[in-house]
């Protein structure tokens, strides 16, 4: 009995490995309403004929706008952002350009693994039953590749490529529910409803509490004035969350009044499974997020500031989400002025 439960266990590994060996990058998501928001989960299923995935571009199709990426553990973010070919409406703003290719540098994805990458966006001018490609490229080492982008022409079945690139597909008009949550694009994530929208909403808040858009009003103003060494820290902040939201922003201003160069080398948080420290950046068009593992450097006699769209605390793994009005305990630890606590009021997802 043994025997045989062992060699079916075998067996059933060995297809799934080989099946994962040929499957395709493509997407998890149901079909999505036109003219909806949409958390477009990407799946990769593969390296590069054994080797390890390091890098994977996705370039952005005309009709998929405002787009956000998710920012993953252990990879770099690059937005590369570029014109639309047409103007698009963005709640009453006309916006022609915006971002055009996400880039996720730097990872590890082992070629026996998977992993999903998760860009948020608006599906637009786009007709309903139809679908959008999303030409996708792996980056595997010095030179291996896999570049997913076949489109298939018209009255061909994109299952017959090669290497067709991954499909987002639109809902057709009857099959497209009716009612409040069609209007606000639920469904978009298939069996998930209203977490779908959830999950969209997240993204795009998450986004927002890492970079510098309605910051007025965004800091409570409410921590106090903290001294260790020659450094001085204040208007520390964070921002609320909305539940399933994995990551949060940190910010706070260091002044060193000494005579020595000083270094934030590390940060830790109850709240949170780790606390990385990042940088966001614009570099030419692209929009750039790393971790700064060497920490960040406070020379003597200048002030740092972690805010939003710039040097800031990232929490990892959050535990709870944050709450408008709570509070979350946060340990630096400098290089020359050693560790200090803070207590950053969590303030609104957004400024008012």
């Amino acid at each position: 009995m043994n025997t045989m439960t062992s060699a079916f266990a075998t067996t059933a590994v060995a297809a799934l490995v080989a099946g994962s060996a040929h499957a395709h990058a493509s997407f998890a998501n149901a079909p999505a309403a036109p003219e909806s928001y949409v958390a477009a989960v990407l799946q990769v299923p593969h390296g590069c004929d054994g080797k390890a995935t390091n890098e994977v571009q996705v370039k952005l199709p005309e009709g998929f706008v405002f787009a956000k990426p998710m920012p993953k553990p252990g990879w770099e973010l690059e937005i590369i952002k570029g014109d639309y070919q047409k103007t698009y409406d963005n709640h009453g703003t006309a916006v022609k350009s915006g971002a055009v290719e996400i880039r996720w540098k730097g990872g590890n994805l082992p070629d026996d693994n998977y992993d999903t990458f998760t860009i948020n966006g608006k599906v637009s001018g786009v007709e309903a039953g139809g679908a959008l490609a999303f030409v996708t490229t792996q980056l595997c080492g010095t030179d291996g590749k896999v570049a997913w982008d076949e489109v298939a022409a018209p009255g061909v079945d994109p299952h017959s490529l090669e290497h067709p690139a991954p499909l987002l597909k639109l809902a057709a008009a009857e099959d497209m529910p009716m009612g409040h949550g069609a209007m606000h694009g639920q469904g978009a994530m298939h069996g998930q409803g209203h977490g779908a929208m959830m999950m969209a909403q997240g993204n795009h808040m998450m986004h927002g509490a890492m970079d510098g858009s309605g910051m007025a009003g965004a800091n409570p103003g409410t921590m106090e004035t903290i001294k260790v060494g020659d450094l001085e820290l204040t208007a520390g902040f964070t921002r609320a969350m909305l539940p399933g939201q994995p990551v949060g922003g940190g910010f706070v201003t260091i002044k060193n009044a000494g005579g020595t160069d000083d270094v934030l080398i590390a940060a830790e948080s109850p709240a949170s499974g780790r606390v990385e420290l990042h940088e966001m950046a614009m570099v030419g068009d692209v929009m750039k997020m790393r971790q700064l593992k060497d920490g960040i450097p406070v020379p003597a006699g200048t002030t740092v500031e972690l805010k939003p769209g710039g040097l800031h605390m990232m929490f990892m793994d959050v535990k709870e989400p944050f709450v408008e009005g709570a509070q979350v305990s946060v340990k630096l630890t400098f290089e020359k002025a050693g560790t200090v606590e803070l207590v950053l009021p969590v303030g609104p997802a957004k400024g008012k």
